[in-house]
């Protein structure tokens, strides 16, 4: 296969993924990996449980038909350096990186031979997953920490290097149930990426190279900022609120698609309204 036909794959779950149902969101995971000859390696970087969460994980993939699953826990630098690690990560058709705190994972993996290994495997074809802390970590730029519910400040979000599977972009999880838009639009206000995606739990969005696929209950909530005519950005201090006018917004349920190089949502099998609705003003 040459490179230019290589599909590079990522499934970036916002949480709490059915893990005893159908398991939609794992099942099509198990399935881009390979499916009965999937082989996947379950990364427990970001959780203080990394046998407990891993075995979960192990029971789900082996009951949908994968061929053989292995966990690598990296507690320290030193250990994403392991001839273990690196074979196993080597010999993979899938890896998965399970919730927890996603600066755990950068802290360990970021830059590592462990790292540069995984994106060889990813530049090669193999799907490559996240859950949670695992989705955060997804683009090059990432959410740390924030608040939730809140209006949008720059005060109310840190941001951190990603490990930069999907460049250019924000993401945040957990994304109606916390209340996170806010946060989701002060993260974007902080570092030049022009997309933002809020992923809802037991929602994912599938990347295949230039575009996605939402799989799931939730919707994906895209957020654009590329249009944008104002931004009071330059002139506020970090706790004060945010102005914003003319960006985008998107809510793609399960099904709905999105072209990552021309921003737009795919709309080939639905209709479009691009009439209006006109604003009517009571009379005096």
């Amino acid at each position: 296969m040459v490179a230019s036909e290589i599909k590079r794959q990522l499934v970036i779950i916002g949480g709490a993924e059915d893990k005893e149902g159908d398991c939609q969101i794992l099942r099509e995971f198990v399935r881009r990996a390979g499916g009965t000859k999937a082989r996947i390696v379950i990364m427990t970087a970001a959780t203080e449980l990394p046998r407990e969460v891993g075995e979960n994980y192990i029971r789900v993939f082996e009951r949908l038909g994968a061929e053989n699953v292995r966990i690598v826990d990296t507690e320290t630098r030193s250990d994403a350096s392991s001839s273990t690690a690196l074979e196993a990560v080597n010999e993979a058709t899938g890896i998965f990186f399970t919730g927890g705190d996603q600066a755990r994972i950068t802290s360990v993996l970021k830059d590592t031979d462990l790292d540069k290994a995984i994106h060889n495997r990813y530049s090669e074809g193999i799907v490559v997953g996240g859950t949670s802390a695992g989705a955060a970590v997804m683009p090059d730029v990432m959410i740390v920490e924030g608040d939730s519910e809140t209006n949008p400040r720059m005060e109310i979000v840190e941001m951190g290097p990603g490990m930069a599977f999907l460049p250019g972009v924000v993401i945040d999880q957990h994304f109606s149930q916390r209340g996170r838009l806010g946060r989701l639009i002060a993260a974007l206000a902080q570092q030049p990426a022009v997309l933002g995606f809020g992923i809802d739990e037991n929602t994912a969005i599938i990347v295949t190279d230039n575009q996605f696929e939402v799989v799931g209950e939730g919707c994906i909530t895209v957020v654009d900022d590329s249009s944008v005519m104002h931004s009071n950005v330059g002139e506020i201090l970090k706790d004060e609120p945010l102005a914003i006018c003319g960006a985008r917004l998107h809510i793609l349920p399960n099904g709905y698609k999105f072209d990552l190089k021309t921003r737009k949502p795919i709309l080939d099998n639905y209709s479009v309204t691009n009439t209006p609705t006109p604003i009517v003003t009571p009379a005096a």
